[in-house]
Protein backbone atom coordinates (compact mmCIF):
# COMPACT_ATOMS: atom_id res chain seq x y z
CA UNK A 1 0.00 0.00 0.00
CA UNK A 2 1.64 3.36 -0.63
CA UNK A 3 0.42 6.35 1.16
CA UNK A 4 -3.23 6.45 1.56
CA UNK A 5 -5.91 9.39 -0.42
CA UNK A 6 -4.85 12.84 -1.60
CA UNK A 7 -6.13 14.85 -4.72
CA UNK A 8 -3.34 17.32 -5.62
CA UNK A 9 -4.03 20.57 -6.02
CA UNK A 10 -2.74 22.00 -9.27
CA UNK A 11 -0.28 24.25 -8.98
CA UNK A 12 3.77 22.78 -8.67
CA UNK A 13 5.07 22.55 -5.17
CA UNK A 14 8.98 21.58 -4.30
CA UNK A 15 9.03 17.56 -2.42
CA UNK A 16 11.71 16.24 -0.71
CA UNK A 17 12.31 12.39 -0.51
CA UNK A 18 13.69 10.67 2.28
CA UNK A 19 15.16 6.53 1.74
CA UNK A 20 15.83 4.64 5.02
CA UNK A 21 18.50 1.99 4.97
CA UNK A 22 18.10 0.16 8.17
CA UNK A 23 21.05 -1.99 7.55
CA UNK A 24 24.52 -1.52 9.44
CA UNK A 25 27.53 -3.70 10.01
CA UNK A 26 27.20 -3.27 13.71
CA UNK A 27 24.89 -1.39 16.43
CA UNK A 28 26.22 1.70 18.16
CA UNK A 29 25.75 2.38 21.89
CA UNK A 30 23.94 5.31 21.64
CA UNK A 31 21.50 4.79 18.66
CA UNK A 32 17.57 4.10 19.36
CA UNK A 33 16.92 5.14 15.19
CA UNK A 34 15.60 1.83 13.73
CA UNK A 35 18.23 -0.21 12.54
CA UNK A 36 19.27 -3.98 12.15
CA UNK A 37 23.31 -4.49 13.00
CA UNK A 38 25.24 -7.37 11.92
CA UNK A 39 24.83 -7.13 8.46
CA UNK A 40 22.68 -8.36 5.11
CA UNK A 41 22.69 -11.15 3.61
CA UNK A 42 21.11 -11.21 -0.45
CA UNK A 43 17.66 -12.43 0.35
CA UNK A 44 17.30 -9.60 2.69
CA UNK A 45 18.41 -6.91 0.43
CA UNK A 46 16.89 -8.23 -2.74
CA UNK A 47 13.93 -8.44 -0.95
CA UNK A 48 13.70 -4.76 0.58
CA UNK A 49 15.27 -3.49 -2.96
CA UNK A 50 11.97 -4.77 -4.27
CA UNK A 51 9.55 -3.30 -1.69
CA UNK A 52 11.05 0.03 -2.30
CA UNK A 53 10.66 0.16 -5.69
CA UNK A 54 7.03 -0.86 -5.76
CA UNK A 55 6.55 1.73 -3.02
CA UNK A 56 8.31 4.46 -4.96
CA UNK A 57 6.65 3.80 -8.31
CA UNK A 58 3.50 3.54 -6.35
CA UNK A 59 3.66 6.67 -4.81
CA UNK A 60 5.19 8.59 -7.35
CA UNK A 61 1.83 8.86 -8.66
CA UNK A 62 0.39 10.82 -6.36
CA UNK A 63 3.00 13.63 -6.73
CA UNK A 64 2.20 14.49 -10.95
CA UNK A 65 3.20 18.07 -9.61
CA UNK A 66 5.73 18.02 -7.95
CA UNK A 67 8.97 18.89 -8.03
CA UNK A 68 11.65 17.08 -6.05
CA UNK A 69 14.37 19.11 -5.19
CA UNK A 70 16.17 16.98 -2.44
CA UNK A 71 16.71 13.43 -1.70
CA UNK A 72 18.02 12.33 1.76
CA UNK A 73 19.30 9.00 2.18
CA UNK A 74 19.60 8.07 6.09
CA UNK A 75 19.96 5.27 8.36
CA UNK A 76 21.24 2.65 9.50
CA UNK A 77 24.27 3.19 7.12
CA UNK A 78 23.33 4.02 3.80
CA UNK A 79 27.09 3.66 2.67
CA UNK A 80 26.80 -0.07 3.78
CA UNK A 81 23.91 -0.99 1.35
CA UNK A 82 26.54 -0.95 -1.59
CA UNK A 83 26.70 1.86 -4.01
CA UNK A 84 25.16 -0.72 -6.85
CA UNK A 85 21.98 -0.65 -4.84
CA UNK A 86 22.00 2.89 -3.82
CA UNK A 87 22.17 3.56 -7.31
CA UNK A 88 19.39 1.41 -8.08
CA UNK A 89 17.28 2.90 -5.57
CA UNK A 90 18.13 6.41 -6.72
CA UNK A 91 17.51 5.54 -10.11
CA UNK A 92 13.59 4.45 -9.46
CA UNK A 93 13.16 7.69 -7.57
CA UNK A 94 14.50 9.51 -10.85
CA UNK A 95 11.86 7.55 -12.98
CA UNK A 96 9.18 7.78 -11.05
CA UNK A 97 9.19 11.24 -9.56
CA UNK A 98 10.26 14.53 -11.27
CA UNK A 99 13.38 15.96 -10.22
CA UNK A 100 14.39 19.44 -10.23
CA UNK A 101 16.96 20.62 -12.23
CA UNK A 102 19.34 21.09 -9.78
CA UNK A 103 18.58 18.75 -6.73
CA UNK A 104 20.19 18.18 -3.41
CA UNK A 105 20.95 14.53 -3.33
CA UNK A 106 22.64 13.62 0.04
CA UNK A 107 24.21 9.98 1.34
CA UNK A 108 25.01 9.02 4.76
CA UNK A 109 28.16 7.52 5.00
CA UNK A 110 30.38 5.50 8.21
CA UNK A 111 34.12 5.97 7.10
CA UNK A 112 34.45 2.04 7.24
CA UNK A 113 32.06 1.88 4.39
CA UNK A 114 33.36 3.85 1.81
CA UNK A 115 35.94 4.01 -0.76
CA UNK A 116 36.95 6.10 -3.81
CA UNK A 117 36.15 3.42 -6.39
CA UNK A 118 32.13 3.68 -4.90
CA UNK A 119 32.05 7.32 -4.24
CA UNK A 120 32.97 7.49 -8.12
CA UNK A 121 29.99 5.45 -8.78
CA UNK A 122 27.63 7.84 -6.47
CA UNK A 123 28.45 10.38 -7.72
CA UNK A 124 28.44 9.69 -11.38
CA UNK A 125 24.93 7.88 -10.38
CA UNK A 126 23.92 11.36 -9.04
CA UNK A 127 24.37 11.98 -5.61
CA UNK A 128 26.44 15.59 -5.09
CA UNK A 129 26.15 15.61 -1.09
CA UNK A 130 27.93 13.32 1.32
CA UNK A 131 27.47 13.63 5.09
CA UNK A 132 30.31 11.02 6.75
CA UNK A 133 29.84 10.37 10.51
CA UNK A 134 32.47 11.29 12.14
CA UNK A 135 31.38 11.68 15.89
CA UNK A 136 34.75 12.02 17.33
CA UNK A 137 38.83 12.41 16.94
CA UNK A 138 39.92 10.20 19.57
CA UNK A 139 39.64 6.06 18.73
CA UNK A 140 39.32 5.01 21.71
CA UNK A 141 35.97 6.78 22.45
CA UNK A 142 34.90 5.22 19.25
CA UNK A 143 35.28 2.16 20.06
CA UNK A 144 33.28 2.70 23.38
CA UNK A 145 30.88 3.95 21.50
CA UNK A 146 30.52 1.13 19.22
CA UNK A 147 31.67 3.03 16.70
CA UNK A 148 33.28 0.46 13.47
CA UNK A 149 35.88 3.14 12.34
CA UNK A 150 38.75 5.15 13.64
CA UNK A 151 39.46 9.35 13.22
CA UNK A 152 41.68 8.08 10.69
CA UNK A 153 39.43 5.80 8.70
CA UNK A 154 37.30 9.23 8.82
CA UNK A 155 39.76 11.52 7.82
CA UNK A 156 40.57 9.25 4.77
CA UNK A 157 36.83 8.94 4.14
CA UNK A 158 36.45 12.94 3.85
CA UNK A 159 39.44 12.74 1.56
CA UNK A 160 37.73 9.92 -0.81
CA UNK A 161 34.38 11.85 -0.69
CA UNK A 162 37.23 14.69 -2.23
CA UNK A 163 39.18 13.10 -4.37
CA UNK A 164 36.06 11.22 -6.18
CA UNK A 165 34.21 14.73 -6.90
CA UNK A 166 32.20 15.39 -4.05
CA UNK A 167 31.85 19.55 -3.56
CA UNK A 168 29.27 19.27 -0.74
CA UNK A 169 30.74 17.39 2.47
CA UNK A 170 29.47 17.14 6.16
CA UNK A 171 30.45 16.23 9.16
CA UNK A 172 28.93 14.88 12.09
CA UNK A 173 30.32 15.23 15.72
CA UNK A 174 28.96 14.55 18.77
CA UNK A 175 29.54 16.19 22.23
CA UNK A 176 28.79 15.28 25.83
CA UNK A 177 30.56 12.15 25.61
CA UNK A 178 31.76 9.76 28.43
CA UNK A 179 34.68 11.28 30.71
CA UNK A 180 35.16 14.17 27.66
CA UNK A 181 36.30 17.30 28.93
CA UNK A 182 35.89 21.10 27.34
CA UNK A 183 39.71 21.20 26.57
CA UNK A 184 38.75 17.47 24.59
CA UNK A 185 35.85 18.90 22.88
CA UNK A 186 37.98 21.83 21.16
CA UNK A 187 40.40 20.25 19.83
CA UNK A 188 38.09 17.52 18.22
CA UNK A 189 36.36 20.24 17.16
CA UNK A 190 39.62 21.88 15.29
CA UNK A 191 41.00 18.57 14.17
CA UNK A 192 37.79 18.43 12.51
CA UNK A 193 37.67 21.43 10.61
CA UNK A 194 41.45 20.66 9.74
CA UNK A 195 39.30 18.62 6.96
CA UNK A 196 37.44 21.83 5.76
CA UNK A 197 34.03 20.26 5.59
CA UNK A 198 31.33 22.10 3.82
CA UNK A 199 28.39 21.23 6.60
CA UNK A 200 28.98 20.34 10.12
CA UNK A 201 26.65 19.42 12.60
CA UNK A 202 27.50 18.86 16.35
CA UNK A 203 24.95 16.77 18.54
CA UNK A 204 24.69 16.56 22.41
CA UNK A 205 25.06 12.43 23.01
CA UNK A 206 21.30 11.71 24.16
CA UNK A 207 21.07 8.64 26.75
CA UNK A 208 17.51 6.67 25.00
CA UNK A 209 15.63 3.64 26.84
CA UNK A 210 16.66 0.34 25.63
CA UNK A 211 19.82 1.60 24.44
CA UNK A 212 23.10 -0.16 25.96
CA UNK A 213 24.40 2.77 26.70
CA UNK A 214 21.15 3.34 28.68
CA UNK A 215 22.18 0.52 30.92
CA UNK A 216 25.09 2.31 32.48
CA UNK A 217 24.53 5.63 31.66
CA UNK A 218 25.15 6.00 35.66
CA UNK A 219 28.84 4.77 35.64
CA UNK A 220 29.23 6.26 32.11
CA UNK A 221 30.68 9.90 33.61
CA UNK A 222 28.72 11.87 31.14
CA UNK A 223 29.28 15.81 31.64
CA UNK A 224 26.29 17.31 33.26
CA UNK A 225 23.76 20.03 31.49
CA UNK A 226 26.76 22.88 32.43
CA UNK A 227 29.32 21.11 30.89
CA UNK A 228 27.51 20.31 27.78
CA UNK A 229 26.51 23.90 27.49
CA UNK A 230 29.72 24.98 27.86
CA UNK A 231 31.13 22.56 25.19
CA UNK A 232 27.90 23.91 22.81
CA UNK A 233 28.88 27.86 23.15
CA UNK A 234 32.30 26.81 22.44
CA UNK A 235 31.63 24.95 19.01
CA UNK A 236 29.43 28.08 17.90
CA UNK A 237 32.30 30.54 18.64
CA UNK A 238 35.32 27.99 17.24
CA UNK A 239 33.15 27.75 14.10
CA UNK A 240 31.94 31.20 14.07
CA UNK A 241 35.82 32.40 13.56
CA UNK A 242 35.93 29.78 11.00
CA UNK A 243 33.71 31.53 8.97
CA UNK A 244 30.26 29.02 8.99
CA UNK A 245 26.94 29.91 9.47
CA UNK A 246 24.89 29.01 12.59
CA UNK A 247 22.13 28.34 10.69
CA UNK A 248 19.97 26.06 13.04
CA UNK A 249 20.39 24.86 16.62
CA UNK A 250 22.89 22.17 15.47
CA UNK A 251 24.10 23.01 12.45
CA UNK A 252 26.79 24.91 11.12
CA UNK A 253 27.70 25.62 7.07
CA UNK A 254 30.03 27.29 4.98
CA UNK A 255 27.88 30.45 2.77
CA UNK A 256 25.59 28.57 0.90
CA UNK A 257 25.80 25.17 2.01
CA UNK A 258 23.12 24.60 4.41
CA UNK A 259 20.95 21.14 4.03
CA UNK A 260 18.10 22.41 2.28
CA UNK A 261 16.36 18.86 2.85
CA UNK A 262 16.69 19.09 6.73
CA UNK A 263 15.37 22.85 6.00
CA UNK A 264 12.14 21.11 4.41
CA UNK A 265 11.14 19.62 7.76
CA UNK A 266 12.20 23.06 9.60
CA UNK A 267 9.85 24.86 7.63
CA UNK A 268 7.31 22.59 7.68
CA UNK A 269 7.42 21.81 3.96
CA UNK A 270 6.16 18.46 2.21
CA UNK A 271 8.63 15.10 2.05
CA UNK A 272 7.58 11.35 1.46
CA UNK A 273 9.72 8.84 3.31
CA UNK A 274 10.13 5.67 2.07
CA UNK A 275 11.30 2.25 4.33
CA UNK A 276 10.36 0.84 7.82
CA UNK A 277 10.26 3.38 10.27
CA UNK A 278 10.35 6.47 7.49
CA UNK A 279 8.30 9.88 8.46
CA UNK A 280 6.23 11.83 5.83
CA UNK A 281 4.37 15.32 5.82
CA UNK A 282 2.07 14.89 2.63
CA UNK A 283 -1.19 16.94 1.83
CA UNK A 284 -1.90 18.52 5.11
CA UNK A 285 -1.11 14.81 7.03
CA UNK A 286 1.64 13.41 8.59
CA UNK A 287 2.13 9.41 8.75
CA UNK A 288 5.12 7.29 9.40
CA UNK A 289 5.84 3.82 8.08
CA UNK A 290 6.14 0.76 11.01
CA UNK A 291 9.43 0.36 12.40
CA UNK A 292 9.88 -3.62 11.00
CA UNK A 293 11.88 -4.23 7.81
CA UNK A 294 9.44 -7.80 7.35
CA UNK A 295 6.37 -6.27 8.25
CA UNK A 296 6.82 -2.93 6.01
CA UNK A 297 8.18 -5.88 3.00
CA UNK A 298 5.11 -7.94 3.20
CA UNK A 299 2.79 -4.84 3.38
CA UNK A 300 4.57 -3.30 0.06
CA UNK A 301 4.40 -7.05 -1.57
CA UNK A 302 0.59 -7.69 -0.22
CA UNK A 303 -1.08 -4.85 -0.56
CA UNK A 304 -1.70 -3.98 3.10
CA UNK A 305 -1.26 -1.56 5.65
CA UNK A 306 2.26 -0.03 6.00
CA UNK A 307 1.62 2.72 8.45
CA UNK A 308 1.74 3.12 12.32
CA UNK A 309 0.13 6.22 12.31
CA UNK A 310 -1.48 8.87 9.84
CA UNK A 311 -2.75 12.02 11.22
CA UNK A 312 -4.39 15.19 9.48
CA UNK A 313 -2.89 18.05 11.31
CA UNK A 314 -4.93 20.87 12.88
CA UNK A 315 -4.00 24.54 12.31
CA UNK A 316 -3.58 25.13 15.43
CA UNK A 317 -1.42 22.37 15.94
CA UNK A 318 0.54 23.41 12.79
CA UNK A 319 1.22 27.12 14.15
CA UNK A 320 3.12 25.33 17.24
CA UNK A 321 5.15 23.15 14.80
CA UNK A 322 5.62 26.68 13.08
CA UNK A 323 7.54 28.16 16.66
CA UNK A 324 8.97 25.15 17.62
CA UNK A 325 10.73 24.47 14.46
CA UNK A 326 11.67 27.79 13.25
CA UNK A 327 12.98 28.95 16.17
CA UNK A 328 15.49 25.80 16.23
CA UNK A 329 16.97 28.15 13.26
CA UNK A 330 18.69 31.33 12.11
CA UNK A 331 15.22 31.97 9.73
CA UNK A 332 13.01 32.69 12.82
CA UNK A 333 9.20 33.50 13.21
CA UNK A 334 7.51 36.33 11.43
CA UNK A 335 3.92 37.89 12.79
CA UNK A 336 2.89 38.61 9.49
CA UNK A 337 3.63 35.13 8.04
CA UNK A 338 2.31 33.16 10.80
CA UNK A 339 -1.25 35.24 10.97
CA UNK A 340 -1.75 34.85 7.21
CA UNK A 341 -0.47 31.16 7.38
CA UNK A 342 -2.08 30.19 10.39
CA UNK A 343 -5.10 32.48 11.49
CA UNK A 344 -3.90 32.84 14.77
CA UNK A 345 -2.67 36.10 16.56
CA UNK A 346 0.95 36.88 17.22
CA UNK A 347 0.81 39.52 19.82
CA UNK A 348 0.54 36.93 22.62
CA UNK A 349 3.73 35.44 21.01
CA UNK A 350 5.36 38.82 20.58
CA UNK A 351 4.93 39.98 24.27
CA UNK A 352 6.68 37.16 25.61
CA UNK A 353 9.80 37.33 22.88
CA UNK A 354 10.19 40.61 24.28
CA UNK A 355 10.32 39.75 27.59
CA UNK A 356 13.04 36.57 26.67
CA UNK A 357 14.78 39.23 24.71
CA UNK A 358 15.05 41.24 27.68
CA UNK A 359 17.06 38.53 29.21
CA UNK A 360 19.50 37.39 26.39
CA UNK A 361 17.72 34.61 24.76
CA UNK A 362 15.92 36.64 21.63
CA UNK A 363 16.33 39.22 19.48
CA UNK A 364 14.62 41.42 16.79
CA UNK A 365 16.43 40.80 13.04
CA UNK A 366 14.69 43.07 10.84
CA UNK A 367 10.89 41.81 10.87
CA UNK A 368 11.66 38.84 12.55
CA UNK A 369 12.10 36.99 15.80
CA UNK A 370 15.50 34.47 16.17
CA UNK A 371 16.78 33.08 19.59
CA UNK A 372 20.09 33.60 20.44
CA UNK A 373 22.99 31.00 20.91
CA UNK A 374 21.84 31.26 25.01
CA UNK A 375 18.27 31.24 23.86
CA UNK A 376 18.83 28.26 21.95
CA UNK A 377 20.32 26.48 25.06
CA UNK A 378 17.21 26.65 27.05
CA UNK A 379 15.04 26.28 23.48
CA UNK A 380 12.65 23.84 24.71
CA UNK A 381 11.50 25.82 28.09
CA UNK A 382 11.49 28.86 25.73
CA UNK A 383 8.88 27.26 22.89
CA UNK A 384 6.73 25.38 25.68
CA UNK A 385 6.06 28.92 27.17
CA UNK A 386 5.30 30.05 23.28
CA UNK A 387 3.08 27.11 22.81
CA UNK A 388 1.41 27.01 26.04
CA UNK A 389 0.40 31.13 25.19
CA UNK A 390 -0.94 30.11 21.58
CA UNK A 391 -3.15 27.21 22.99
CA UNK A 392 -5.06 30.21 25.26
CA UNK A 393 -5.53 32.89 22.10
CA UNK A 394 -8.53 32.89 19.98
CA UNK A 395 -8.38 32.43 16.11
CA UNK A 396 -8.14 35.20 14.37
CA UNK A 397 -11.19 34.47 11.68
CA UNK A 398 -13.08 33.64 15.03
CA UNK A 399 -12.60 37.15 16.23
CA UNK A 400 -16.11 39.48 16.38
Amino acid sequence: MAFPFFKRPAAQKKLGIYVHIPFCKSKCEYCDFYSLGGGRDRHVTDDYLQALADHIKESGQLAPEHLVDTVYFGGGTPSFFGAENLEKILDEVQRRFHLDPDPEITLEANPDSVNKKALKKLLRAGFNRISVGVQSDDDEMLKKLGRPHTFEQARQAVLSAREAGFTNVSVDLMYGLPNQTLTAWRETVENVLSLKPDHLSAYALRVEEGTPLWNYRDCANLPDDDRQADMYLAACNILRDYGYEHYEISNFARPGYASRHNLKYWNLDEYLGFGPSAASDFAGKRFSAVADLKAYNEGIRKHGQILRECDAIPMRERAGEYVMLRLRTSIGINAEEYEKRFLMPFAPLDALLQRFAGRGYAEKRDDRWVLTEQGWLVSNQIIITLNEAQERSTPLAKKR
